[in-house]
């Protein structure tokens, strides 16, 4: 595949969630408020979203999705980060507590003006036809490590029973729904659930979406950055659980690179410009 190929969909993404972001800040002007719902919801989303495409949790989930049900792979995978973002929604808006929203907003920017620059740094070294297999047999090396300690609680965790239930299913429309239902209970909080839950959550702990959800959550319309986090959460680990692995093989990571670079600059324009016209 050439690497134009590889690049539509990651540039369509970008260029799409960018353009929107400058349309509502430009549709809004410089009368309105500091802060408006749905451009706190909108920069939030379009954040998550050009930050987690390849990222490592959605690596495991692609990964965890070619071995269990998906719907339990999304579940698990979803709290986890939807957890984690309300938890770095909260912490964010604590810091307005202390230090005023302009002040704040200010140092959003400052933040996010660093992570464009790491991230165009990163984006220059790279080939053009770089793509994620390294980060990829790291994630896989870590789930082979983590099944080697599930495999020890199988049987205590009661996993040879509910294999042997199959056998006494009979073969009709009521008993197969009957079946499915119950099978995807079984999953829900067990090792495996539980797994993929932790994996997913110490992989978003410290990331940098993680850090931008903070720093945006310092606004006054915190619970529409966190809203819009969790919309982009959810719409980045529904793209890995559906197709993710064949994805990220196929994405020019030079692009996604350079293309949430151009995204962070953009954000730290706006926060900084807002920062100066509505002072407290």
């Amino acid at each position: 595949m050439s690497l134009m190929k590889k690049c539509v969909l990651p540039l369509a993404i970008i260029s799409t969630l960018a353009t929107a972001a400058v349309a509502v800040q430009e549709k809004e002007g410089t009368d309105s408020a500091p802060d408006s719902p749905a451009k706190a919801f909108l920069f939030s989303a379009s954040m998550i979203a050009v930050s987690e495409i390849g990222d490592k949790t959605f690596l495991i989930a692609a990964l965890m999705a070619m071995r269990y049900p998906r719907l339990l792979v999304f579940t698990a995978s979803a709290s986890s980060l939807f957890l984690m973002t309300i938890l770095s929604g909260l912490v964010g808006r604590t810091f307005t507590s202390w230090i005023p929203q302009s002040y704040t907003q200010f140092l959003a920017g400052i933040l996010f003006l660093i992570f464009g620059y790491k991230l165009t740094l990163e984006g220059l070294a790279m080939s053009k036809d770089m793509g994620v297999e390294e980060e990829l047999a790291e994630v896989e090396e870590e789930i082979a490590v983590q099944d080697l300690n599930k495999n020890m609680t199988d049987v205590e965790g009661g996993e040879l029973a509910r294999d042997s239930s199959k056998n006494f299913t009979k073969n009709t429309v009521a008993t197969k729904f009957v079946k499915k239902v119950t099978d995807l209970g079984a999953y829900i909080f067990t090792p495996v659930w539980v797994q993929i839950f932790s994996m997913v959550f110490l992989g978003e702990f410290g990331d940098r979406s993680q850090i931008s959800t903070i720093a945006m959550a310092s606004g006054s319309d915190y619970w529409f950055v966190i809203w819009g986090a969790i919309v982009g959460h959810a719409f980045c680990t529904a793209l890995a659980v559906v197709g993710g692995k064949m994805l990220a093989t196929k994405i020019s990571m030079r692009t996604v690179t350079l293309g949430g670079a151009l995204s962070f600059f953009i954000f730290a324009v706006m926060y900084i410009r807002e920062a100066f016209l509505n002072p407290n």
